[in-house]
């Protein structure tokens, strides 16, 4: 018996195959964007590896003569403070702290030009940021949520769209500034005969090997994650530093004598100061340990992993690394609540992977050299100036979120010093 050819059989045989060169094709193309998407990412790094580089022309500002510097970001925070400290209470120092991160990575990697701890409209941004990071953690505990579509039409989906929108905004408003200011040839010029580009700079002016520039979307991707990156998560390890610092006030004063015998009357700290600040380095890792600014990192694994009790994991899954937890495990820490700077003298032995608030591996953090250059400064800037104070009715309560965060905020006293 013969079969027509619009007969069952055949039509679903064709169907199949049609979805057999669909499935084909769409997997070449995703493997087309991962190897695209690896080579970029490998020409970035290699477009990078020279920034964050010595400051020749941005972060260290000078204390006495107030030059308009990225480091008078935080004089200018510190004087806010100062009048602020005369009123005899007690300061939230997180949203202070924050507009002055945000500043510095302003002006030191994106070549901003104003204050935004003047300009109230970066509020805004740092508001939007805050809701990213809560909406992310209530996200990944809710199954449902972990669906595109299922999350988008939830409230907390339209609140995260809300949030996402405002910060790519505010990316879009720093590039297109930075766009506008290079048309001037003057600008230009001086770009060019810079010794190190900022890291917008960079992005604008870099060319792929074959010659292509990054496109709009790119460049508002490596901005928006640099610009989060560099100044939420070093808000969050700042204030959680100044309040160990205030809770333990023998380890405050022991750094406060060795920044004094190092700039003296306030005299301007050069990149070789870095290096001489052992004890202060010391407090500001004790602090990162206790208060780890990232509590916790996940990530895909590449291959299957087996554990000493012989349970194992399949490649491919996802799993988060507590970096809080592991900084205050007993068996890797001694005493793992008790704040001592010892831990981190030179001599002292412990895993390379005991601390990281950086992460760790080849997905380590790529500005953990701008960060910490940056902590040291402010702590140095800060101690300085006044002396930290607990406040005793408020005592911080750690929140585990993206970044780390206090429930009832991190509220210190500030005694200026004469």
């Amino acid at each position: 018996m013969s079969i027509s050819a619009l007969s069952p059989i055949r039509l679903t045989d064709s169907i199949s195959g049609f979805l057999q060169v669909v499935s084909v094709l769409c997997l070449l193309l995703l493997l087309l964007k991962a190897v695209q998407f690896y080579l970029q990412r490998q020409w970035l790094l290699k477009a990078f590896q020279q920034f964050p580089s010595p400051p020749f022309h941005w972060f260290f500002g000078h204390k006495i003569q107030r030059h308009m510097e990225p480091t008078d970001c935080w004089l200018l925070g510190l004087d806010k403070w100062e009048q602020l400290a005369a009123q005899d209470t007690s300061i939230e120092i997180f949203q202070h702290i924050s507009l002055m991160t945000l500043d510095t990575v302003m002006k030191c990697a994106f070549s901003h030009k104003g204050s935004v701890q003047v300009d109230g409209n970066y509020k805004t941004y740092i508001q939007a940021i805050g809701d990213l990071n809560n909406l992310f953690h209530y996200r990944v505990r809710n199954i449902f949520h972990q669906n595109d579509t299922i999350y988008s039409l939830s409230s907390n989906g339209r609140l995260a769209d809300r949030a996402c929108q405002l910060a790519h905004n505010h990316t879009d408003g720093v590039i297109k500034l930075r766009k506008d200011q290079l048309q001037d040839e003057g600008e230009l010029e001086k770009v060019k005969k810079k010794r190190r580009l900022d890291f917008l700079d960079i992005l604008l002016f870099a060319r792929t090997e074959n010659g292509d520039s990054l496109s709009d979307k790119d460049i508002r991707a490596e901005v928006d994650t640099f610009m989060f990156e560099g100044h939420d998560t070093t808000a969050s390890g700042l204030s959680w530093i100044f309040y160990a610092l205030a809770t333990h006030p023998e380890h405050q004063q022991r750094c406060r004598e060795e920044v004094q015998s190092l700039l003296g009357d306030g005299s301007s700290i050069t990149w070789d100061h870095l290096d001489q600040m052992p004890y202060t380095t010391m407090c500001i890792k004790e602090a990162m340990r206790l208060y780890p600014p990232v509590p916790g990192v996940v990530r895909e694994l590449s291959k299957p992993v087996t554990f000493p009790d012989g349970r194992s994991l399949p490649k491919g899954i996802s799993v988060m690394l507590s970096i809080y937890a592991l900084h205050h495990n007993p068996k890797v820490w001694p005493n793992p609540e008790v704040f001592d700077p010892s831990r981190f003298a030179p001599d002292s032995p412990r895993h390379s992977h005991s601390f990281l608030p950086f992460s760790g591996g080849a997905r380590n953090c790529i500005g953990k050299q701008f960060a910490m250059n940056e902590l040291k400064v402010v702590v140095a800037l800060t101690l300085l100036l006044f002396e930290l104070l607990p406040d005793r009715t408020r005592v911080p309560v750690p929140l585990p979120r993206l970044v780390l965060k206090s429930k009832n905020g991190i509220y210190l006293h500030l005694k200026k010093i004469h």
